[in-house]
């Protein structure tokens, strides 16, 4: 059954606030789903350009109720139309009785689709109309639903909390396609259910290869204790054919899954019957354990040649293991200078000219010097500053890093296996921003590789991998999680040594497309034609996407710090899909199950103190391909970038709000002639035609991270040598300042411990929205012990359409007490702000402030913008304080702020004369300078600007 044409499922507040002023008559009206109470509904209502919001709530019994004024009695339905019937009448609590329903986007015709082969379909939520819920009006006697409903709404009740919920997409296709022919057959006296076996044999087509691969290597094991019989030879027992063995390639299966079970069941008694008689009957004894591999390889002394002062030449020498700069100066006869690791204050990197830095160090209690140094390139500088910053990590006394490397990478496999060696791809060689050769084989302290159209099985992948990077690298690198929809996977690989210091790891995984369905080449009619799924509408000029994409999603803490990794596949074509790019961008973003719980309510991008989001993204050039070619060939690849669709997007502010990516200076990465990266393979023939596929970066990485927190892209770049798929590996490295848990210094006495406090002077927001309710701000945060809620604004206007201005007194702001009153600990926590409406409880918006710069015993002006699942929604500013009891203010420097960046100067001389302290820092990049009035042009108006 079609769902009501008014119920448009799980669409944002914004959305449906947006459809109603396109309606813009009073009475029109929408249902949505609840964003703030699962199993609970969302009216919007249009009168005199505002829309009101009422919820609809269930009782215990499932009986549907509308909060509605006081004074009204609330009546209670059994199915929404019946609820939204009797509201159509006046008198009944509401502003205006419903008069307009507001319609759900049609679907639009079928097209071609650019997308891979699908195998099948996933079942869509939807509301039913009053035909199945019992009726169109009061009283009307509940229908019993269909027999086939009835086992789709089982189905839906599995699908979330099911660990084969793939399994369930086919399954869904079957009930909702095919169960009606069976039953039909059933009642004709033919018992064989034949579409449910062919269902089954679709379904479980990937079993085959998994099973025979584990099946061969049971076999293998087995003959080496003692040889058995063929598991497929006649004489072991098969089974029996059943009502859905008529069909061959099931009854293969079946007797496949009988063999695995027929070895696993005897293998172990009879490797330790074989066991126990070889030591018995050769007195053998136990092998002495070898002694386990060395953890990493030792870093050999690295020399670079640099300038000193205008002509000097000289050579540094790096000595990792040993903890020493030398200092040797070409032809001058003077004696070589050996700086100790603790002696070096200070690496300052000067931004106007790339390939300089200048090192401070400690040559006696009362001297500090500096010395300015000029690398042959920028690449040789960061390998110095790299080296440097390894060995004070490796010399720290510290029993928890400040400071790790986090390695990033994404490639489309084309359905075909990798080659032997991943060596490049792993170690950052190749095109484009690329570690150098003295710091390529420097192990990372963590690797994520997210891969699509891996054709690998999970476990086989995964021991690539591992085995990959220890070949490398010499270490053995321990899984901390490996997410799979499809064939898209995620691979979390650690140092042993940090797997302690791992936690709450929580996986996730999204289908986006139509119905979050596997697409297919040629999409006929579609099993989702009753209704489109939770959120999703189709622009009428784009067709029907190919469904087979998604996304998986891997959080966790290391230590204090919480990261958040999703790798995605997004809808593939050229022309407008992009705008299907976009949507599958939303649709990931609202439904990934990842991170604290207690942040569920945020925006995915504000749960985490970095998110990292990677992947083929499909994103196109908008540019003639004849065009494209000649820009790649003349390397003009900042052309090419300006009509690069997901930067025309972002700049648009459609997706990925404040992310960022490092600076592209690598040939497209999509489509090449497989086996050679000299050409592009810019045309596909499909059976209705050529279809033009463009040169472009689809296979990208992005990232955003908190405010006032350490990342640096150290390299940004696809490999050369890796020919197999019709896409380049990508490949990003990155320098991340973690937190570890705090221990305060100063042991607690016996008196009342002095307490930090938050207060606010007062909060301004201002919200893109139609509604008039009134507001409250809810707080969270680590360092309090529970969320804290502010009063509803004492101000509010709404003089410009659309947009809502708030306001907040101290007065109706709470005072909030941190857990732990030490200056190092509060100038590493965050606030998360929640707008949530008075009456709907749900969010207008989040946005996040950072506490470090709030620091202080005056009031310090904050601005921020709101989000909510992923567009923004407003912008928020205010002055608030973050006071610290005088005998708290004890801090440390961070190993990642013993790098700094500065603007060039007036050349020091060779020996400059002795600074008292290391010259100060500069404002950090990731901090906004504070504004007296709101950055973005649309609150302008609010400011009496034109």
């Amino acid at each position: 059954m079609a769902a009501a044409s008014w119920y448009h499922r799980d669409i944002s507040r914004v959305v449906a606030e947006e459809l109603l002023a396109k309606a813009g008559r009073d009475g029109c009206f929408l249902v949505r789903d609840s964003e703030s109470i699962a199993g609970a509904y969302a009216l919007c209502l249009l009168f005199q350009r505002h829309v009101h919001t009422y919820r609809i709530l269930p009782d215990n019994e499932g009986l549907l109720s509308v909060q509605t004024i006081q004074g009204i009695q609330a009546k209670c339905f059994r199915s929404l139309p019946e609820l939204i019937s009797a509201y159509q009448q006046p008198n009944n609590g509401l502003v205006t009785p419903l008069l307009y329903p507001v319609h759900r986007p049609q679907e639009a015709a079928d097209e071609d689709s650019d997308g891979e082969d699908g195998r099948g379909g996933h079942a869509c939520s939807t509301v039913p109309t009053g035909e199945s819920w019992g009726g169109t009006g009061p009283g009307a006697p509940p229908i019993r639903p269909h027999i086939s409903q009835q086992l789709q709404l089982r189905l839906q009740e599995q699908v979330h909390s099911s660990p084969c919920s793939d399994f369930m997409g086919f399954m869904a296709e079957y009930l909702t396609q095919h169960l009606p022919l069976d039953l039909a057959a059933l009642r004709s006296g033919h018992p064989q259910l034949c579409h449910l076996s062919s269902a089954l044999v679709t379904a479980c087509q990937a079993l085959h290869s998994e099973i025979d691969f584990t099946l061969a290597g049971l076999e293998t094991l087995a003959r080496v204790f003692e040889p058995p019989l063929s598991p497929r030879s006649p004489a072991r027992e098969q089974v029996s054919p059943g009502l859905l063995a008529s069909n061959p390639d099931l009854e293969l299966l079946l007797n496949k899954i009988s063999a695995v079970n027929h070895l696993l069941s005897s293998l172990e008694k009879k490797v330790l019957m074989s066991l126990q008689d070889t030591v018995s009957r050769h007195n053998l004894a136990l092998p002495t354990p070898m002694a386990p591999p060395q953890d990493s390889k030792p870093m050999a002394t690295q020399c670079f040649e640099v300038k000193v002062g205008k002509s000097q030449r000289a050579a540094l020498m790096v000595d990792v293991e040993m903890g020493t700069v030398t200092i040797t100066k070409r032809g001058s006869g003077s004696p070589e200078e050996v700086i100790p690791q603790d002696k070096i204050l200070q690496l300052i990197k000067y931004q106007s000219v790339q390939s300089k830095v200048r090192l401070v160090y400690d040559r006696d209690p009362q001297r500090n010097l500096s010395k300015d140094f000029i690398f042959p390139s920028a690449r040789k500088r960061e390998a110095f500053c790299q080296l440097l910053q390894l060995m004070k990590i490796q010399h720290s006394n510290l029993d928890e890093p400040d400071l790790i490397s986090v390695y990033v990478g994404t490639w489309n496999m084309g359905s075909t296996p990798p080659p032997r060696s991943l060596a490049s791809w792993l170690t950052s060689r190749g095109l484009g921003h690329t570690q150098d050769e003295t710091t390529a084989c420097i192990p990372h302290d963590i690797y994520v590789i997210g891969t699509q159209e891996n054709s690998l099985g999970d476990r086989e992948w995964v021991e690539f991998l591992r085995a990959s990077l220890k070949t490398l690298m010499a270490i053995d690198y321990r899984v901390v999680a490996l997410q799979c929809l499809w064939s898209i996977k995620m691979v979390v690989l650690v140092k042993p040594e940090h797997e302690r210091r791992i936690s709450h790891v929580h996986t996730s995984s999204v289908k986006t497309g139509i119905a979050n369905t596997l697409g297919r080449e040629r999409m006929g009619t579609p099993s989702w034609a009753g209704g489109l799924p939770h959120g999703t509408s189709v622009p009428p000029e784009l067709g029907v996407p190919a469904g087979n994409k998604g996304a998986v999603g891997v959080s966790f803490l290391f230590n204090g710090t919480s990261f958040g990794f999703v790798n995605c596949h997004l809808a593939s074509g050229s022309e407008k899909t992009h705008r299907w790019r976009n949507q599958n961008y939303s649709d990931i973003l609202r439904s990934l199950a990842l991170g604290d719980k207690r942040l569920s309510a945020f925006d995915l991008t504000l749960r985490f103190t970095h998110l990292f989001w990677f992947g083929d993204l499909n994103y196109r050039l908008d540019m003639d391909v004849q065009d494209v070619l000649t820009h790649v060939t003349k390397k003009e690849f900042d052309i090419l970038l300006a009509v690069d669709q997901l930067n025309l997007e972002r700049e648009k502010n459609k997706v990925f709000l404040q992310f960022r990516e490092g600076d592209i200076s690598f040939p497209p990465t999509y489509r090449y002639e497989r086996g050679s990266r000299d050409c592009y393979v810019w045309q596909k023939f499909k059976t209705t035609g050529v279809r033009i596929n463009v040169p472009s970066w689809c296979d990208r990485i992005l990232w955003k991270s908190l405010p006032e927190t350490h990342l640096v892209c150290s390299s940004y770049g696809c490999t050369d040598d890796i020919v197999t798929s019709d896409h380049s590996p990508v490949f990003a490295t990155f320098e991340v300042g973690v937190t570890s848990q705090f221990v305060p210094k100063k042991a607690p006495g016996t008196g009342p411990e002095p307490l930090a406090c938050i207060e606010w002077d007062s909060i301004e927001v201002i919200v893109k929205t139609a509604s008039r309710s009134k507001c409250y701000i809810e707080f969270h945060s680590y360092c309090l012990e529970e969320a804290q809620r502010s009063g509803e604004n004492t101000t509010q206007s709404c003089d410009v359409p659309g947009f809502l201005r708030m306001c907040w007194s101290a007065k109706q702001l709470p005072v909030l007490n941190p857990i732990l009153p030490d200056l190092e600990y509060l100038g590493d926590q965050h606030l998360l702000l929640s707008i949530k409406g008075m009456e709907s409880c749900e969010s207008y918006g989040e946005c996040c402030v950072a506490m470090r710069s709030m620091i202080s015993s005056t009031a310090q002006q904050f601005e921020t913008f709101l989000f909510h699942r992923g567009e923004e929604t407003g912008s928020m500013r205010g002055w608030m304080k973050v006071r610290v009891p005088k005998d708290r203010h004890s801090t440390r420097e961070r190993l990642y702020e013993w790098i700094s960046f500065e603007e060039e100067e007036d050349a020091p001389a060779e020996d400059s004369p002795p600074c008292p302290e290391p010259p100060l820092r500069s404002r950090p990049r990731s901090l906004p300078e504070v504004t007296s009035s709101y950055t973005n042009p649309a609150y302008f108006i609010f400011e009496g600007l034109p």
